[in-house]
């Protein structure tokens, strides 16, 4: 595309990468499904896990992708921050739960299977305490760890945060609450991140329409759900109803102040805490 001109009737792609989570389907459903006009940008949609997505994002793979917070740390000279479409948890976060009623206090000791080093999950479990020992586990295989004894506890997101229980399996901490008590702020899990080098003007374009495809898929909640759920992993449609509302709410369309106050403060302490190695300059689109 030689021509920056916005008079070009020629499409200009943007590669767009989230994850299959019925949350991140649901927010895209707008634009996946062309029910928005998007003014000579063509979006091409790939899906793959937050860990690949966290890991490509290192090398710049993608024009627009979601992003783990904590992994943003390690890309925010190549990405900025999108203003919505973020996971955002008020009161509620990751789930530590162990086959054995455990306190607090025990965490420190155990071996906990975690979905990955780069997942805001991690982070918030390693400013909660630095101390345990841990597996790397794929995200829905945690709770089968746990129940197996290859893990002494598991360090829950996804929809395995509402089903556990129904698991025989025991809440030590919820990282969303114990969060909330320490700082008074929602606990930020994922966002969306833009390349830096597309310039102001198409990242300003594309903020737009990535805003407006949520806008649309809560305005037409049942058909946007419907969508999302061909990529739940046979979840009941009750279950990904109860997901989406946790995951998609007004702080999805707008971080706010606190919102971006939080995702500050958040990466700020992972810094003091020596888990991330520099201090972020979190910067927004707009």
């Amino acid at each position: 595309m030689s021509s920056n001109d916005n008079d070009t009737p020629e499409l200009r792609t943007i590669t767009l990468a989230h994850s299959p989570d019925s949350d991140d389907a649901f927010m895209f459903y707008g634009l996946a499904t062309n029910k928005l006009e998007t003014e000579g940008l063509k979006f091409e949609h790939t899906l793959k896990d937050i860990q690949s997505l966290n890991e490509d994002a290192k090398n710049g793979v993608f024009d627009v992708t979601a992003i783990s917070f904590h992994a943003y740390s390690y890309v925010a000279d190549k990405y900025a921050l999108l203003p919505h479409g973020a996971s955002i948890g008020d009161k509620y976060g990751p789930i530590v739960v162990a086959r054995e009623p455990k306190s607090v206090d025990e965490i420190g000791s155990l071996k906990i299977a975690v979905p990955g080093e780069m997942t805001s999950a991690y982070l918030a479990l390693r400013i909660f305490n630095k101390n345990f020992d841990h597996i790397v586990v794929p995200f829905d295989e945690i709770i089968d760890a746990v129940q197996h004894g290859r893990a002494d506890a598991g360090l829950l997101i996804h929809e395995g945060q509402l089903f556990y229980h129904q698991k025989g399996l025991h809440k030590v901490i919820d990282l969303g609450e114990w969060w909330f008590e320490k700082t008074g702020l929602p606990l930020p899990m994922g966002g969306n991140v833009i390349r830096r080098d597309l310039g102001p003007e198409l990242m300003e374009q594309v903020s737009k329409h990535l805003h407006r495809s949520i806008v649309y898929s809560m305005e037409n909640r049942e058909d946007a759900l419907s969508y999302a759920m061909q990529f739940a992993r046979d979840m009941q449609p009750e279950l990904a109803d109860r997901f989406v509302a946790m995951w998609v709410n007004d702080l999805t369309l707008d971080y706010g102040d606190r919102g971006r106050e939080a995702v500050r403060l958040f990466l700020d302490e992972g810094f003091k805490a020596g888990i991330i190695p520099h201090k972020v300059d979190v910067e927004f689109v707009g």
